[in-house]
């Protein structure tokens, strides 16, 4: 099939089916005499499996990772758990730091009459008058964020949404 029909097929974008080829999450397409791609069902199977992990906000080499593992008919069940465990305090973690901000947020609306006046608590939050760190629950030592800002890490590369 070609890869709109595989995009169809796997609910993955013909975009999104280039990028993970240009990245090695799927091997590049055989092609037909034409030169279009021609996919079968292992690579629509595959697809499903990365579309499936991306819907779970895996980043790109966590997919990597439970691909190979998928992969492997060997492989220990212990690993791909370890993965999802990690993965889960991640999500935790965000979770976390998403609410802190929706906390802030919230503060800043809540201070703001909302009267038609040019005075507002939110711009004055946002261009840096107010102070957001008062508005956010009390971080636990050693497990906030520098200067409440990314996570220490670097930037995930997690694959756009489909």
């Amino acid at each position: 099939m070609n890869i709109g029909q595989a995009s169809e097929a796997s609910g993955v974008s013909a975009k999104m089916i280039r990028y993970y080829e240009s990245i090695g999450l799927v091997a590049p397409a055989d092609r037909k005499e034409s030169g279009y791609r021609d996919y079968g069902s292992a690579d629509i199977h595959r697809l499903r499996f990365i579309r499936r992990a991306g819907d779970l906000n895996f980043s790109v080499e966590q997919i990597r990772d439970l691909l190979r593992l998928w992969s492997d008919h060997h492989r220990s069940n212990a690993q791909v758990k370890a993965i999802a465990l990690q993965h889960v305090a991640e999500l935790k973690e965000r979770a976390k730091h998403l609410n802190e901000m929706a906390n802030a947020l919230k503060h800043l609306a809540i201070a703001c009459e909302g009267n038609g006046r040019p005075e507002c608590p939110i711009i004055e939050g946002l261009e840096g008058s107010h102070d957001l760190q008062h508005c956010a629950p009390p971080r636990v030592s050693g497990k906030g964020r520098p200067n409440g800002r990314g996570n220490g890490k670097g930037a995930r590369a997690t694959p756009a949404r489909h």
